[in-house]
């Protein structure tokens, strides 16, 4: 699969290295598990929405982003739909949702026009952002995710990856649950990087524990154990 990342592969004396993707990329709405819904304004009959931290998007009475559907709008208020619950939300306020799912135990996600496959998920019952990453050694977390998150990097095995702007410290520890859609996984390895990343990295420290399936722009991942 390819993903536009930039990969490096280095064996480390001493200390352990790992492998992980760097990535630039734009977010693209795909099938979601808990989520923090915005309204950023109004515009007539379409509401301005921001889904996950997203920027404001229009949508339209009756249209769906990222699972979230618009139901109603009137005034500065209009009425969404998560996970087939009716939330009101005014100008500048914010709620928090879980998207259904449909009992499968599968997440299916959608391409973007660059190939990426994003979808949203949570850590420890956090909401967090995923890019499907096969290049990356394990889900990768930058500073911020992990703050939010409250992993300590010091807790973790230390060691050194290579990114696109060079060496960085990373810190290895197991995250007690990993959720998306109906998914749910334990004691999932993960990388912590001191530095900035632009999104999580759903690596293969959670896709070698899924059956993979790629058809045209969509890819279906199911719990294997």
């Amino acid at each position: 699969m390819a993903t536009g990342s930039i990969f490096a592969n280095i064996s480390g004396r001493g200390r352990p290295y790992f492998t992980l993707a760097i990535v630039l990329l734009g977010l693209f709405p795909v099938m979601a598990g808990a989520q923090d819904v915005g309204l950023a304004g109004v515009m007539g009959s379409k509401a301005m929405l921001m889904v996950n931290g997203s920027e404001p998007q229009a949508v339209a009475i009756g249209q769906s982003m990222d699972g979230v559907k618009l139901l109603s709008v009137q005034g500065d208020q209009v009425v969404v739909e998560i996970g087939g619950k009716k939330r009101p939300l005014r100008v500048g306020q914010h709620a928090i949702g879980a998207s259904s799912g449909d009992g499968s135990g599968k997440i299916i996600m959608t391409a973007n026009g660059q190939g990426h496959f994003f979808t949203t998920g949570t850590i420890n019952g956090t909401s967090v952002r995923f890019m499907v990453d096969t290049g990356a050694t394990m889900i990768s977390l930058g500073a911020s995710d992990a703050r939010r998150l409250g992993l300590d990097f010091n807790k973790g095995q230390k060691g050194m990856t290579q990114t696109a702007n060079g060496p960085a410290a990373v810190s290895k520890l197991a995250l007690d649950t990993v959720r998306i859609g109906d998914v749910t996984l334990h004691q999932v390895d993960a990388l912590i990087l001191q530095t900035e990343m632009p999104v999580a990295l759903l690596g293969m420290s959670f896709l070698n524990r899924m059956e993979m399936q790629r058809d045209g722009s969509t890819m279906t991942l199911k719990k294997r154990y």
